[in-house]
Parts: structure tokens; sequence; C-alpha cells
């Protein structure tokens, strides 16, 4: 739903700029790399790991599902009135064309050269559900994630320490135990030593946990005796011993210290801290340590602990069983915190070391900043959204362990673990890739691919390998802009970028990095986009996101075309149309069956209005045979467009249909009026409805309904504005009076009718008193012959004028209907003077 609300909003955008006279350049263009898409392919071939299949036959199931994902919803695209060139490849974009490739390839080769791009074996947030790396913008993160926190006991080593005792750590993720590299403890913490009651002597038993947290824990450690107190900085560089020594590296094998870090607090747990490989980034374990990873792809175990567990789910579950067996668990309990989620599939990631290639952000953030100083937000505050983003990254992680993507060409030497990439290496990678297709890095040969360069002579080609990584489909969305051309004068290649408010963290971001790190360093930083606009989310009735779990998504087609089971009906593409006009775009919105009826019942009164308006004004041809009346002879307040959708379904219901159509009749000047008006409202609704519109417009012109498709489209002539003629403040005061008598009026009638003293304001007739002759109110009634008109306060006056409202005297006009006839006479004075002077 919320595509289709993106791809409406845009048309409507372009289609009022067309109306403007304006020359649009649509580039319409689909996505089609990503786990999505894979996972879509794989599961229709019933294979549940990418990773027993061959990439070739990955990428080609892949291929075959985009393909088509692009057919259905450019026809989906058509139904909503999308305006388009569709069948045009060089009007459209598919990230799968070989172009398109080629082209984003040629981005990243510009980044490397310029020292941006960087590969490192580091903690990354790692997705089992996805198999994949994910960057910090493809996280979401929970406030109400439960894990099974633990209280572990470590022993310290006695030869190495003068104290003796075991250390108390709490971790919420027990999984990571086995990978344990440090605990840390804060240097100005003071730690004391306990003894639990039971304990047979005074070492057995003796725990270090931090003095503050004492009554906090006494649930979890029960009674317990302070034997001693410690400061943290006495306990820094003690030695303890890791708990899993069977699955020790050359690391973990000996005795590991303990290490001072201000980022232990004594809000919850001990004042130990265990550490495993994340906390290498953050300088709190040497540089000459090995990192210690147990989790490898998929969130599985490696081999040196798979004889223990097999996954993390069942991981945490049997590292606790295994803790309860050697004696070491203190305490467990559940605990709901704060956690990252991949925002795909909406499962928890991990945080493990993997190697992964980066952009590094820091160069250009600065940059980036300053270019988005000239680009206009709407609403303003998704500024301050997307500035945060950018000023909150360091380094964007783009390399994905997937094969249906864009791959970063990478060349690795096995015996040395060296992967070579740089822009050497990339010309003459590119140059095979541009030549055989990009598809050619999983089916061609290493030798291929290697530059002599980089080989020495006689050297096996076994000891060489292609990278496998994948491009980060942010980085292919985000080389988009570079379909457009470059523009004079500071003008950026886009005016306008329309988004939902997640492609924050996306295609908003990544568009601006990529420009900004592949611009030329002596020219002015400046953004791909002029103006970006930002939608919400399409929620429920209640609310809700929309998701199939909870079975409210609500599918455009079936809005358009009606439900399978027919019950729910086709409210056609207008409906939704005018939907997403009304409603604040900026913000969240919902929708339901409720809110597109109301939608519909708009859209039949516009309808109705302009059939009124249309059946009175005759065929062309019987308007080529009448004159119009100029302006100036018409003596009726002019009717002004509007800009907004709910004032236009406003004037049509209220101004036009409840009272224009109402007290207008059998007029020449009406019909010289609603020509202009229809032709204004044409053209109001054009980019909003423009299947109603193009329907009005046919008939306008004398088409069949048949001949609609074959006709000029209403689009075809610019929408020129009615002439300042047409605005008149003179009848504008005048109408205002009137209304006014207008309203006193139909209010005694109401009267009259709760009294069931009348079925019909024509079976009355009014009277109006007024005190004084030769005020300007009294001429201007006198004026106008459809005069409704208690007690009205006179304008400038101290004086007030009079109604009286009795049963009609004349008789009821066959013709009109009202009753103005004589009772001697077959029609009123005013029907026949009309049939008279038409014979």
């Amino acid at each position: 739903m919320g595509h289709a609300l993106n791809k409406i909003l845009k048309d409507i955008i372009n289609r009022y700029n067309v109306l403007l006279g304006h020359r649009v350049h649509y580039i319409p263009g689909w996505d089609c790399h990503g786990l999505p898409i894979e996972n879509k392919a794989l599961k229709a071939a019933r294979v549940d790991d990418h990773r027993v299949i061959a990439p070739t036959e990955v990428r080609s199931l892949a291929n075959a599902t985009a393909v088509q994902a692009v057919k259905s919803q450019k026809e989906e695209f058509r139904e909503l009135g999308i305006m388009a060139d569709w069948d045009s490849t060089a009007s459209t974009y598919r990230t799968l064309d070989h172009d398109y490739e080629v082209r984003q390839l040629r981005i990243f080769q510009k980044m490397v050269e310029k020292n941006l791009i960087y590969r490192h074996y580091r903690p990354v947030h790692y997705s089992p559900s996805s198999r994949s790396a994910l960057a910090e913008a493809e996280l979401v993160y929970k406030d109400d994630h439960v894990s099974h926190s633990v209280y572990v006991a470590f022993d310290l080593d006695l030869q190495s320490n003068e104290f003796s005792g075991q250390l108390s750590v709490w971790t919420t993720t027990p999984w990571t135990l086995t990978a344990n590299m440090g605990i840390a403890v804060h240097p100005d913490m003071t730690y004391a030593l306990i003894r639990r009651a039971g304990a047979t002597n005074e070492t057995a038993g003796a725990i270090f946990v931090a003095f503050e947290r004492l009554e906090a824990l006494s649930k979890t450690l029960g009674k317990a005796e302070v034997i001693g107190l410690i400061p943290g900085s006495e306990l820094v560089g003690a030695r303890y011993h890791p708990l899993f020594s069977s699955l020790a590296t050359d690391v973990a094998s000996k005795s590991l210290a303990l290490i001072a870090s201000t980022h232990v607090t004594s809000d919850s747990g001990t004042g130990l801290v265990h550490y495993y490989n994340l906390f290498r980034t953050r300088n709190l374990i040497s540089v000459d340590s090995s990192i210690v990873c147990h989790v490898g792809e998929g969130g599985l175990f490696t081999s040196e602990v798979v004889h223990i567990v097999a996954s993390l789910d069942a991981g945490s579950r049997t590292i606790v069983g295994l803790l309860k067996s050697m004696g070491r668990l203190l305490g467990i309990e559940r605990f709901k915190h704060r956690y990252p989620y991949d925002w795909k599939t909406d499962k928890p990631v991990i945080v493990t070391a993997t190697s992964q290639w980066f952009a590094d952000l820091d160069g250009i953030k600065e940059n980036a900043l300053k270019a988005l100083e000239n680009v206009m937000f709407y609403p303003q505050i998704s500024r301050n959204r997307l500035e945060s983003f950018i000023k909150s990254r360091s380094e964007w992680c783009i390399s994905r362990q997937r094969i249906w993507g864009v791959p970063i060409p990478s060349l690795h030497h096995i015996p040395t673990d060296k992967a070579y990439l740089d822009a050497r290496t990339l010309d003459y990678i590119l140059a095979v890739l541009d030549e055989k297709g990009v598809a050619y890095w999983w089916e061609g040969p290493i030798d291929e691919f290697l530059p002599p360069f980089l080989r020495k002579d006689d050297e096996d080609l076994s000891n060489w390998r292609k990278g496998t990584d994948t491009m980060d489909v942010w980085f292919d969305s985000g080389s988009s802009w570079s379909l457009l051309p470059e523009r004079q004068d500071d003008q950026p290649r886009a005016d306008v970028c329309l988004e939902g408010s997640d492609q924050h963290r996306g295609w908003f971001q990544s568009q601006l990095l990529t420009a900004i790190g592949t611009a030329e360093t002596d020219k002015k930083s400046m953004a791909p986009y002029g103006t970006l606009l930002t939608h919400g989310m399409v929620l429920d009735a209640g609310g809700k996101k929309m998701s199939k779990s909870l079975g409210n998504v609500m599918s455009p087609m079936a809005i358009v075309k009606g439900g399978v089971d027919n019950k729910q009906p086709a409210y056609g593409a207008d409906t939704l149309r005018l939907w997403a006009a009304t409603v604040e775009y900026w913000r969240d919105m919902a929708i339901s069956p409720k809110i597109l009826d109301q939608a519909s019942e708009s859209l039949r009164k516009i309808r109705n209005s302009a059939r009124f308006m249309l059946g009175n004004i005759g065929d062309p041809a019987t308007r080529e045979e009448s004159s119009l009346i100029p302006k100036n002879q018409l003596g009726l307040v002019s009717l002004d467009t509007f800009k907004l959708v709910s004032t236009l379904t406003n004037f049509t219901n209220i101004t036009l249909s409840s009272l224009y159509f109402d007290i207008t009749k059998d007029s020449l000047s009406t019909v010289t009026v609603f020509q202009h008006v229809l032709n204004t409202l044409i053209k109001i609704i054009a980019p909003v409805l423009p299947h109603l519109a193009e329907e009005i417009h046919s008939a306008h012109h004398g088409q069949l309904i048949s001949e609609i498709s074959y006709g000029p489209s209403v689009f075809t002539k610019p929408w020129v504005s009615l002439s300042p003629d047409w605005y008149d403040m003179v009848a504008e005061q005048e109408m205002a009076q009137l209304l006014q008598v207008r309203s006193t009026v139909l209010g005694l009638l109401e009267q009259a009718r709760g009294r069931r003293q009348l079925s019909s304001s024509t079976e009355a007739e009014v009277d109006i008193i007024l005190p004084s002759v030769g005020h300007p109110l009294s001429s201007l009634i006198a004026r106008e012959t459809w005069v409704h008109v208690d007690s009205v306060q006179l304008p400038d006056s101290n004086e007030r004028m009079s109604i009286r409202l009795r049963p009609a005297t004349l008789a009821k006009c066959p013709r009109c209907w009202t009753y103005t006839r004589s009772h001697d006479d077959v029609l009123c004075p005013r029907c026949t003077d009309v049939l008279s002077a038409s014979v």
C-alpha cells in the first residue's frame, strides 16, 4: 500500500507540472537485487539455503523472479494511472540491467580511487536470518526484547594474584562466553569480597562484586557476608581463567587479565563486565590480541564448539546447562532491554567478527552535511532526521554475504590472505565485466580477472580466488542519480526526490553519500537532489502497521478491481488516488473500507457536478450556435479555483451543488459560468483524478466513451489560469451580504418544516421588511430574482430588517416547480418568456 501511495504522490506532482507546460523528466526504476528477491526465488525453487546450489543457478532464479516482479508492478502502475514511458528502456531502469550495473561499479571505482573503500576483520552487526552483515542503517531497535541474563563465576588465577576468590560476571548474551577475551572493572568503583551463606571455609564461596550492587543482588546471590573491600584500580591486572579451556585458542589458553573501563556502571549487573570480540574496536583489548569468534555464518557456532551447541537459539540454553553442570551458574533471570533487529526480517541480530568491506564516511560527511544546506525539506523536521543519521555514522558496511547482487570485484591471494581492490585492478576487471556481463564474475575462471602485474611467474592459479561478497542494495539504489545528466548553474541533477520516512536511513543517505564520495574535490559540494519530500507510513483503521501476520494488509489492486471473494467492492483507481491526495501525506495515515467509502462518495459528487454542468452547456454543436455573455454583463460572483483537494470537494459539494446549481436555472449567463468552471475544474482534478478528467474532457469535446483513448488528452494543453478580470470584489461583497440573508431564511424554513407546515422550500414566500428606503441592501435584494430572505442587522447601520415567512399565495409552475404561477395561467411568467424566446 505504501508503494502505491508513493507512486501516486509522484504522479500528482508530475501531472501538475505537465499541465503548467513544464517538461518533466521522470525515470521510474526498480531495485532488483537483495535478500527479499533472492529468498523469494529460493523459496519458489524449494531451496532453504543458497549455499547448496551453484551461484549461477541462484542468480538465474533470482533474475527470473525480479523480471517477473517488474512486469507485474509495471501493469499495476498503469492501472493506477501513473504516467510514464513504461515501454522504453531509456526512460525506465532496473538495477539488474547491464548498463546500470557497470555504471554502479564505476562509481564504486571512483570511491576506491579516493581511498574511501577498505576491508577490515572486525565486529559487525550480523543477521542470522539474512545470513549477511548489516549496516547500522539497516537496523531497528526494539525496547521490548527479552534476553536470559546469567550471573557466572570465573576463577581467579591463584598463581598470578595475591588474593583468591571468584569473579561474579553478568551477561545478557550467554552464547558469547565461549569467546570471552576479558573482564572489565571500573577503576573508581569499590568492590566487595563476599562469602555466600553455606560456605565451608573462608575462601570457599568468596565472590567479588561491586559494593554498590550488593542490595540489588541479594535476591540472586542470597545471603552473604562482606569479607573485605578493594578499590577497582587494584583489581585491574589481576588474572583469571577462561570458562571453556577446552575451546581455548592461543589467546584464551592463557589466563586473562582484568581490564579497566569507564563503560562499567553500577546501574545493573555485578560491576564486572564480560567482554568478547566487540570490544577490541574500543581499545579495551590490546592490539596484539587476536579476535576470538566462535559464531560463523547463519548464526551457527564454528567447528570449534559445534560439538557443544548448534545454533544461537539452542546455544544460549545449552550454555546455561553447561554452566549449571560446571557449578559456575550463580543465577539466571529474564531481562527486557533495547536490542537491534534486522529491519527486513524483523529478527534479532548478533555482533560477531567477520571480514567486511567498508566505506569511510568520516572523510565525506562534512561535505555531505554542507550540501544539504541547499536542499529543501518537506516537512522541515525531516532535515533534522537525515542530518542526525549522517552525523552519527563514521563508516558504511557495504558488503553482503549473498549471491544476488552486484559483486565487489576483489581478488584474494590465499597464501597471504591479502585482498586486492584498487583502481588499477578494477580497470582490468571492469573491462572484462563490461564486455561479458557482470554475471560473468561468478561464471568466468580466475585467470580472466587476474591482471598480469599481480601474478608472479609460473604462480599456481589455485593461490587466487575471486571475492564472493555483493554490494549493499543501498549502494545499488544510491547510484541512481547518475542516470540524470549534470546541469548548469549549480542545479542538482534531480529537482525532487519523494520517498517514505524510512528512506532517511536508506535511499536519501546512499544517494547523497555516493554523489559526494565521487565528486571532484575542487567543486562545490552538491546534493544530487534539490528537494526531499517525505511521506509517512500507511496504517490500518486502528493505527496499526500493516502486516500479513496481523491480516490487516490491503492490496491496491484489490481496492481498484475489487476483492477476489467479492466482499470488497471495486473502487477504481481514482478513488485510491483521491484518498492519497486528501491525507496529510507527511504523517502516518490510515486506510480502511470506511475511509475508501468516504473517498468514493466524494468522487461521485465531483463527477455528478461535472455531469450537471455538461448537461446544461450542451454539446459542441449547440455551444457553437450560442453566444457567450461577456463577463461584465453577468452580474454574478466569479468562482475561483482551489489548491487543496479538500477545498475542491467542498467547492463541488457545497458551493456548486448545494448553492449555485440550486439558485440558477434557465440562464444563458449560467451556461457561460459553467463552461469556465468546467474547464478549470478539469485542470484542477486532472493531476489527482486523471481517469475522471479524461472522461469529462472527452465528453466536453463531443467524444464517445469508446473514443476517449484515441482523442486528445487533457494534458496536451497547459493549464491557463482565469483572467484577473474574473475577480470582482464588489460581487464578492454583495454575495456575502446576500448569503447572510439566505442563511437566516433557511433557518426559518427549517422551523416551518420541523412543524410540518411545509414540505418544500418552494411552498413558501418570503417577505423582507426594510426599516428604511434607500439602504444599499434594499436595492441589492430588489435586483436579484431569487430572493429568499426573523431579523437581520443591516450593514453599516444600527437598524435591523424584519423577515416574515408565510404560505405561498401563487400556484406551482409545472415547468420550474416554483410557486410563481397565477392560478389562471399555464406557466409562470418567467418560463413563459423563456419558451417564447426559443420559438
